[in-house]
């Protein structure tokens, strides 16, 4: 089981000073908390991608290639690269490029994203949010796995005898998750291909979350790829912790009351009763993710979001260490006893990650 953490790279005022972060700390800290994440034993760091206000994160690639150069053993990846608005043949150079430099420890999910703006801003339509991650996803598949390319569709110029360069690392293109929350054709495009799913279901009920899962995996065996429970699964999520729950209901609260994405909406009660946000003890966040295992069986990759909504660095780095040193050990030990034999226990590794795991 993977576990680790994404952000989505907010510069959100802190509700409880006043004081909003400019993007210089924003972009500073998150490469701290990336690091914070490697030190404190979790497997993956992802980045989303957004191309406005408030957000920082417009250049994925650029940030994970410094967190690679300060890191040894941390997956990067993203939630999510935009397949509909980038071009296919540039995601496959970038993530090459980054493959490279990271030793292989690399691996990105494809979305459409959540801003519908920004589809005219890189000359899209977003009425062809689906055509477009469709047929951007098969050239970009095909461009990893072919050393030269003819290519004709509806969306860009066509290519011929193209050759994407640099060529993967060892041959071996990043594993794919294919990130959606209410898209089934997304699911099924994951299905398709036997990639993985990834359903970040920080804003779903997880009966929502049950039926786009149970959808992937049963399609996942349609096309031959293995049994629905090989297949290869992905949650969100997202956790705000102390030693008792009053203190962390306490504390969280005006961030939550304030947040951009969800401020001034359901009550902080509401929301984690409706959705996987957990606020509380260390243990209460181990019996709520012990319990999408219940919903959507045996999966191998568990993200959460820890540094939204004006949460400062320093808790942030605190709640990073409450969740490696009290949460992840006790869920590790409990998703492999519970794993049956055959069930893939992680997502695909780069041969090359493989290979230095076993060295060590």
């Amino acid at each position: 089981m993977q576990f680790g953490i994404f952000t989505v790279g907010d510069v959100t005022t802190d509700p409880t000073t006043g004081r909003t972060p400019t993007e210089h700390e924003r972009i500073k800290a998150t490469v701290a908390i990336a690091l914070k994440a490697e030190e404190v034993g979790l497997d993956v760091f992802a980045t989303g991608e957004h191309h406005n206000p408030p957000f920082v994160p417009s250049s994925p690639t650029t940030l994970l290639g410094h967190i690679a150069a300060r890191t040894e053993n941390l997956i990067l990846s993203t939630s999510t690269t935009l397949i509909t608005t980038n071009d296919p043949v540039k995601i496959a150079e970038d993530y090459a490029v980054l493959q490279h430099l990271a030793e292989g420890r690399v691996d990105l999910m494809m979305g459409r994203g959540n801003t519908g703006p920004v589809y005219p801003w890189f000359g899209k339509d977003i009425r062809h949010g689906i055509p477009l991650a469709i047929e951007n996803y098969a050239l970009l598949h095909k461009l990893w796995r072919e050393d030269v390319v003819d290519w004709e569709g509806k969306f860009r110029t066509p290519l011929q005898s193209f050759t994407a360069t640099p060529r993967p690392l060892d041959g071996v293109p990043p594993f794919v998750w294919h990130g959606s929350i209410r898209s089934t054709e997304i699911a099924e495009q994951a299905a398709y291909y036997g990639d993985g799913f990834f359903h970040n279901n920080i804003f779903w009920p997880m009966s929502h979350t049950r039926k786009m899962v149970e959808l992937y995996r049963e399609r996942y065996a349609h096309y031959g790829h293995g049994t629905p429970e090989q297949a290869i699964v992905g949650l969100g999520g997202q956790v705000f912790m102390r030693k008792n729950s009053q203190d962390a209901i306490a504390e969280f609260r005006p961030y939550f009351d304030n947040a951009p994405v969800y401020g001034h909406g359901p009550s902080l009660e509401d929301f984690t009763e409706q959705t996987p946000l957990t606020v509380g003890s260390p243990q209460e966040v181990i019996e709520r993710t012990l319990g999408f295992r219940e919903a959507v069986g045996d999966y191998q990759r568990q993200l959460f979001l820890m540094d939204h909504a004006g949460l400062p660095l320093k808790t942030v780095l605190e709640q990073l260490d409450i969740l490696g040193e009290e949460v992840v050990p006790v869920l590790r030990k409990e998703f492999a006893r519970l794993r049956p034999a055959g069930v893939p226990e992680t997502a695909p590794l780069h041969p090359a990650v493989t290979a230095r795991t076993k060295e060590a």
